[in-house]
């Protein structure tokens, strides 16, 4: 854990609680940064720096790893505060979507939007974001349901992505609902998707990932796969929501396919437990959705016991999850999935990292990893999650430097 060697640095950390995400808490240490890279991890008075080297008395307070969220969809437009208080009232979310609310109704919005409107949208939400703690970002498109409006929506993450600071992972979504205008001719908008827009948006090299809604009503299984195999077939890698609202068996298509992640999971049965610990998958959680629309939550012990690697994120999004308070997602792991609080910190930074294929590069403190760290204003990483709804952030570094400080 401990590297003790003489290295020329930027910045220096000294006298923090150290939590690198691989192993036990380090009680008092230095992190010494180098450029954009983690040069040193030390007790204190052994990272060796030169005299111009700044520093930061971090005493008494926690340094993470910055944290995560690998699973968003802040490229939107307007607000379903109407669906929040119909859902209060009883209704379904696929009572509210068979309404013509739900997904839809913010692609109509979404679809009116310019690509400039929907990066000032966005650019607050990104702000909100750093400011509690969160580095890289992975955000998905599909709110356009259209060549051009998909396009117009991953051209904005990257555009978003090059202004920094905040790391945008792409994501390919046009599997997230059959829009209205294909309501009739499903397997229309499936070829459309195979045919047209995954090859040009593969070509353009807009994203990463591609990701499907598989679940009753929205995607099947077999569409799925589908999808999924095309983009696999252009270079993409693979994500899916499974098992969300149904136990479709999403869990199982996810591990067969060897998806990097699948995501949800609240329906997810055994088999499909069993299907993700024989595989690479990670399992991403989604707390604060299970909290915003009232149902039960993920089985996360039984995904971890049976060796299952889990992450959280927050599914911000206007419809089921308008939140950019990872932390609290993590509050809500610990007390409404049981969770310990190593454990959330870990779904929080390597594990979500792996999620996003970058596990080699960020996501621990680690000497050569990118130099993304937090330093948190609390006197044990388990306040982060146990004093619950406030923000701790005290200083947030992406690639060696300072960009929010509280």
């Amino acid at each position: 854990m401990f590297e003790d060697e003489a290295v020329s640095g930027s910045l220096l950390i000294r006298g923090a609680s150290l939590m690198t995400a691989r192993a036990d808490p380090v009680r008092c240490g230095e992190v010494l940064l180098s450029g954009d890279r983690l040069a040193a991890i030390a007790i204190p008075g052994h990272a060796t720096c030169l005299p111009n080297t700044e520093s930061i008395d971090a005493a008494g307070k926690v340094v993470t790893p910055g944290l995560i969220d690998c699973h968003t969809h802040l490229i939107f437009a307007g607000s379903r505060e109407d669906e929040f208080e119909q859902r209060l009232q009883g209704a379904t979310y696929q009572e509210i979507a068979a309404r013509g609310g739900g997904i839809n109704a913010t692609v109509q919005r979404v679809r009116r939007a310019s690509k400039e409107e929907l990066k000032a949208l966005a650019r607050p939400r990104l702000e909100r974001f750093l400011r509690f703690g969160v580095t890289t970002i992975e955000v998905k498109s599909g709110y356009g349901l259209t060549l051009v409006d998909e396009i117009k929506c991953l051209e904005a993450i990257a555009e978003l992505n090059a202004e920094g600071p905040l790391e945008l992972v792409p994501t390919f979504l046009g599997a997230h609902a059959v829009p209205p205008e294909f309501r009739n001719d499903r397997d229309g908008y499936i070829r459309l998707l195979i045919d047209e827009m995954l090859p040009e948006i593969a070509r353009r090299k807009l994203a990463s990932y591609c990701d499907v809604f598989c679940e009753t009503g929205v995607f099947s299984l077999a569409e799925s796969e589908r999808i999924l195999g095309r983009a696999r077939d252009l270079g993409l890698g693979l994500r899916l929501h499974a098992d969300e609202l149904t136990p479709l068996g999403g869990a199982e298509l996810a591990a067969r396919m060897g998806a990097a992640s699948a995501d949800h999971l609240l329906c997810i049965t055994d088999a499909g437990i069993d299907a993700l610990a024989a595989s690479g998958t990670v399992a991403t959680l989604l707390p604060g959705t299970a909290f915003f629309l009232g149902v039960d939550y993920a089985p996360a012990r039984k995904l971890i016991e049976r060796g299952v690697k889990v992450a959280l994120a927050s599914d911000c999004n206007p419809g089921t999850c308008p939140t950019e308070n990872l932390p609290l997602v993590g509050a809500m792991a610990c007390t409404q999935m049981k969770m310990l609080p190593a454990e959330v910190l870990t779904a929080l930074t390597l594990n979500a990292a792996t999620a996003l294929g970058r596990a080699d590069r960020i996501g621990s403190l680690e000497v050569g990893k990118q130099a993304d760290l937090v330093i948190w204003d609390v006197p044990d990483y388990r306040h982060l999650f146990y004093h619950f709804g406030v923000n701790h952030a005290w200083r947030v570094i992406k690639r060696g430097r300072v960009v929010y400080a509280a």
